[in-house]
């Protein structure tokens, strides 16, 4: 289908996952005018069922994702799986001629997540990453007032999450494929990235295995350190599971040399929330704090609370991500740089979980 055509026809999407992710991407594309939802993939026809409940609609569900290709003929595909799934389901999207919207991380390996950049390439079709927090108005304005603190920066961000019970569960399944600091830590490290805009040269990083109920070789707990050939520095930690803490679970805070910005999330901070994944992206506040002293010692300016009015919640914030996509295909946006973000934080946490596993510092 040519961009012509797609700027007026809707963008026929095939949803695969009906996670927590999965639904809310749904949820957009079912109240989009650019979107008409094709068809649902889910392991189970019971997912299927509760989703189209939740939509109100009745699209037609498959238990597999290469059938619902052949037979639904997308224009798009929306890939909200497991990471061990990512790849191979969004190469063969591109192969099917499809723009592709997908959940981070990208792929399980950087190998992987560079073969995905180089089909959507190959095929001339837009990749979209599922980078949440470049949509949300608060975090936005987090990394601009970054860029008002001088160098180098240090940043340190940590979302270690208590979960039990279903949310324990998932978070099994994820640790079968992929460690907590890469699911989790891509987001973060995007971040740092946009806050530095310099180029990451080493990282570090630690692990720990706090569950006999993983398997043999998975960590539910780990800590990324990452250098920057400007000099700033970064830290993120992530951990997930019954036994974790949630003392300072949520830190998400930036220094330079002219002060710092931090997020006040007391909302997200709360006991019993770090669990709770619409909290995840909550920021209540930014306290700018102001570093130059008068001559007797004391700060020249007080500490501001900037607040948005505009604070979407998760359902709202994807829906924004799928406004995007559909901009990045109806106008034939340039996603290069897009691509290449995702796939340098891509690196740097793939280069910390190499790091634990070999006890040595990676050279980027």
């Amino acid at each position: 289908m040519s961009l012509s055509n797609e700027k007026t026809s809707p963008i026929r999407v095939l949803c695969v996952g009906a996670g927590h992710m999965g639904r809310s991407h749904a949820l957009a594309y079912h109240q989009i005018d650019g979107f008409e939802i094709c068809g649902i993939v889910t392991r189970s026809a019971e997912s299927r069922s509760t989703l189209n409940a939740e939509l109100g609609a009745d699209y037609p569900g498959f238990a597999d994702f290469y059938e619902a290709l052949r037979e639904t003929k997308p224009d798009a595909v929306s890939i909200s799986t497991y990471p061990d799934t990512h790849e191979a389901y969004a190469i063969a999207a591109f192969a099917a001629g499809c723009h592709v919207f997908i959940e981070k991380p990208l792929a399980e390996t950087v190998a992987g997540a560079e073969r995905v950049v180089a089909a959507a390439i190959a095929a001339d079709r837009k990749l979209v990453i599922g980078y949440i927090l470049r949509h949300h108005p608060s975090w936005i304005k987090f990394i601009e007032l970054s860029h008002t603190l001088g160098k180098p920066l240090v940043m340190r961000m940590n979302l270690n999450q208590q979960s039990s019970g279903a949310n324990w569960l998932t978070h099994k399944q994820l640790m079968s494929s992929i460690s907590p600091i890469v699911d989790c830590g891509v987001h973060y490290v995007d971040v740092m990235c946009q806050m530095t805009r310099a180029k990451p040269i080493r990282v570090s990083g630690i692990g720990a295995r706090l569950s006999d109920e993983l398997p043999e070789g998975k960590i539910n707990y780990g800590a990324l350190q990452v250098t920057f050939d400007d000099g700033s520095v970064g830290w993120y930690e992530a951990g997930w599971g019954p036994m974790m803490s949630e003392v300072a679970f949520f830190i998400k805070d930036v220094v330079g040399p002219k002060g710092c910005v931090s997020i006040v999330a007391d909302k997200a901070a709360a006991a019993g929330q770090s669990a709770n994944v619409d909290a995840h992206t909550q920021t209540q506040a930014l306290c700018l704090h102001h570093a130059q002293l008068t001559e007797a010692g004391t700060f020249v300016r007080s500490d501001e609370m900037i607040r948005l009015d505009d604070e979407p919640n998760h359902d709202e914030l994807c829906h924004r991500e799928q406004e995007y996509f559909y901009q990045a295909i109806t106008t034939n946006q340039n996603l290069t740089d897009h691509m290449n973000d995702a796939l340098s934080s891509m690196r740097i946490v793939a280069a910390a979980d190499e790091s634990f596993r070999t006890g040595k510092t990676i050279e980027l």
